[in-house]
């Protein structure tokens, strides 16, 4: 279909979706899951192609993902998956969707079969746990994307993820990483630059016990993410706080205020399936994404999770 950023796509019907499925409810390994039956017969804009993604499972790097997008305002509520608040951003085959003009009349929705029962019944493993597309995308995305794919980069701005002074800015900073990652192999460690680290240079500073906060934030409350050096002091070697990790993405954001969207006291564990009960909730804050800046513009735009002793509350108008 060749779709690009700002197209104007319609969701197929259930028939017609049922129609592309195998009996796991899935295309290309790809399931598509009950969160995104809402979703269909409306019109949708697309928001990033999603010809790649970070494996953030098996940490291999880039994959390739063919032939789906994602679409604005369209992520999973975890309604069908035991309530997970990761809120992750829905992939979309391009066999599920139509390109339409925005002047073509939309249809009237038809009596259509239920999908609901075979994706219901395809969201479970055993031992109750809990299969979607985050859990099951090293198997939709086989394929892993060198670095020194030029190809990716000539996707990035064709299909109009990302502007060629931010691709050449992205390939940049992979390219310090990777030296990073070499000197650190064959020089000794008072050669290295700035320690070895990868851009961003985020490095905790903690022993193994992390130090915690309890802020008792509520949806709609305004916050500042602290200084990096603030947090820094809150991390272990891992760049964990209390099993929660902090990284050079999230790093762009310190000192920025942004509004509480919810507390996150449950999320899917990605390997496993498994539900993750947190012990210390976290926090979500509107508009702030992954924006894959220093991973190669990954469109996945994951949502990032903060503890509380990362963040400070600030009243309205300061």
């Amino acid at each position: 279909m060749n779709l690009r950023v700002g197209d104007l796509v319609e969701v197929r019907g259930q028939a017609e979706i049922l129609a592309t499925l195998d009996e796991r409810g899935e295309l290309e390994s790809l399931p598509f899951m009950p969160e995104m039956l809402r979703f269909c017969g409306q019109r949708m804009t697309v928001h990033k192609v999603a010809h790649k993604l970070c494996d953030t499972i098996s940490r291999s790097g880039m994959r390739r993902m063919e032939r789906a997008v994602h679409l604005k305002a369209a992520r999973c509520d975890g309604g069908e998956h035991g309530g997970c608040q990761t809120a992750c951003s829905l992939y979309w085959k391009e066999a599920w969707l139509r390109k339409v003009d925005p002047d073509e009349p939309q249809p009237i929705a038809e009596p259509s079969p239920e999908l609901l029962p075979l994706l219901r019944l395809n969201t479970r493993k055993g031992g109750g746990a809990y299969s979607c597309q985050a859990t099951e995308l090293l198997r939709a995305a086989p394929a892993c994307l060198p670095f020194r794919d030029a190809g990716q980069y000539v996707a990035d701005v064709r299909s109009g993820n990302a502007s060629p002074s931010r691709v050449a800015r992205t390939f940049l900073v992979g390219l310090f990483n990777r030296l990073q990652e070499v000197s650190k192999k064959v020089l000794p460690r008072r050669l290295w630059f700035r320690r070895g680290l990868r851009w961003g240079f985020v490095e905790g500073r903690a022993g193994a016990s992390t130090p915690t906060a309890k802020l008792d934030l509520k949806p709609g409350e305004l916050v500042r993410i602290k200084t990096k050096d603030q947090i820094l002091d809150t991390l272990n070697g891992d760049l964990l706080n209390r099993g929660l990790g902090f990284e050079e993405e999230m790093a762009r954001y310190c000192g920025r205020t942004a509004r509480v969207r919810a507390r996150v006291e449950r999320c899917l564990d990605e390997r496993t399936g498994e539900m993750l009960i947190m012990k210390t909730p976290s926090i979500i804050l509107d508009d702030l994404v992954c924006e894959g800046v220093y991973n190669a513009n990954c469109p996945r735009e994951f949502v990032p999770f903060w503890r509380e002793i990362w963040l400070e509350r600030v009243e309205d108008g300061t």
